[in-house]
């Protein structure tokens, strides 16, 4: 499947070979426990160990981080539980770990956790490849491109040549893009990790994440991990999650479009500041994101007056709900300063763009503006 397009691939991905009388992707399979007498050698034994439908889902997905590849991709309950996999897995007391300073808003519990644990924590921010100074003596590299909320992109190969030159491994955040957008394995990340909750699914009903690798000693370790603390998905999700895939290219092309005319909208209109999205030519992170991302997301931040005017917005938004996560076919938005810790202007507005009609979605969001800012 590798020479096959995204729209193909994203439909295809994970499928069994073709059974006669059974269906193209088997249901959900729901079992604790499997037929099993003599030595456990075969695939599927215990409920939190392995599941037949995990295990299509996890084709599915390795199809689509690395068309062609050889590559380990292991499902989770949440993207959290997907980001503690591999952070826990991977590194020890007195090991060193650097993380960027602006990144997913529960990234400072997992600091604290990791500094519990005794390893050494360093931070800096994702935008001019700020992470490049710490790497001297870091077991892993966690790297979030674009950042969330404030979608600075930072050079992924750049960064990876230059931890595993000092023996780091480089872990990549790709929530915000997907696969379809930028493909962090094929940048030289030792793993892609992604909230399947967001862009993946695209529905709001569905609480997933995944890690892919392509080393198998790597992939045993966050493997082991999942058996240890057992924050495996259900079977329902997981086959909820896979039928979704099929729709992942139309999903994916249809909000970036979206997404690119909207930001373009937004940063012509006088009331409107900080307007950010990696597709615009004339954002900050233009120039790295054209060169490692196919698409560049669904999600754009700007910044209105205060919190009163970026409120009001919200309430006058008829297409767009207030509501937090992104990557959803309804597009919602949200005033992120309301949760505290993203440090961001009390106006700033993460709007997390969908599949309705650009035309309609567009004329909504200047209607809204313009009861905001007179505040009728």
């Amino acid at each position: 499947m590798s020479t096959m397009g995204d729209g193909t691939r994203a439909v295809r991905a994970g499928l069994p070979e073709p059974q006669q009388y059974e269906p193209t992707l088997p249901g959900p399979v729901f079992a604790a426990h499997f037929h099993l007498s003599g030595e456990p050698t075969g695939p599927y034994t215990y409920g939190r160990d392995t599941n037949p439908t995990w295990t299509h889902l996890e084709r599915a997905i390795g199809e689509l981080e690395a068309p062609g590849e050889n590559v380990e991709t292991m499902v989770f309950a949440s993207g959290m539980a997907a980001v503690s996999a591999v952070l826990l897995s991977q590194v020890r007391t007195g090991d060193v770990v650097v993380l960027p300073d602006d990144g997913y808003q529960a990234l400072p519990l997992v600091r604290a956790q990791l500094e519990a644990y005794g390893v050494e924590v360093r931070t800096a921010p994702t935008g001019g490849d700020a992470q490049l100074a710490l790497l001297e003596g870091a077991k892993l590299l966690w790297i979030e491109t674009p950042s969330n909320p404030g979608l600075d992109v930072c050079d992924v190969r750049r960064l990876v040549e230059a931890a595993h030159a000092v023996g780091t491994l480089v872990a990549v955040d790709n929530t915000l893009a997907t696969p379809l957008g930028q493909r962090p394995l094929e940048l030289g990340a030792d793993f892609s990790v992604a909230s399947d909750t967001k862009g993946m699914t695209g529905h709001g009903d569905i609480l997933l994440g995944h890690v892919t690798c392509r080393d198998s000693e790597l992939a045993a370790g966050v493997r082991r991990w999942r058996k240890v603390v057992g924050a495996i998905p259900g079977p329902m999700e997981a086959w909820l999650a896979h039928r979704s895939l099929a729709t992942l290219e139309l999903r994916i092309e249809r909000q970036c479009t979206n997404a690119l005319l909207l930001a373009e909208t937004l940063a012509k209109h006088p009331e409107v500041s900080g307007v950010r999205y990696p597709g615009l030519p004339t954002d900050p992170s233009y120039p790295n994101a054209v060169r490692q991302m196919q698409r560049f997301g669904s999600v754009v931040s700007f910044v209105l007056a205060d919190r009163g005017t970026a409120e009001r917005f919200l309430s006058a938004l008829h297409l767009a709900e207030d509501a937090t996560s992104f990557g959803g076919v309804r597009s919602t938005a949200e005033r992120r300063a309301r949760w505290g810790g993203d440090a961001v202007p009390e106006g700033f507005i993460r709007f997390s763009v969908g599949a309705e009609n650009a035309a309609d979605l567009v004329a909504d969001v200047e209607r809204a503006l313009a009861e905001a800012v007179t505040g009728s």
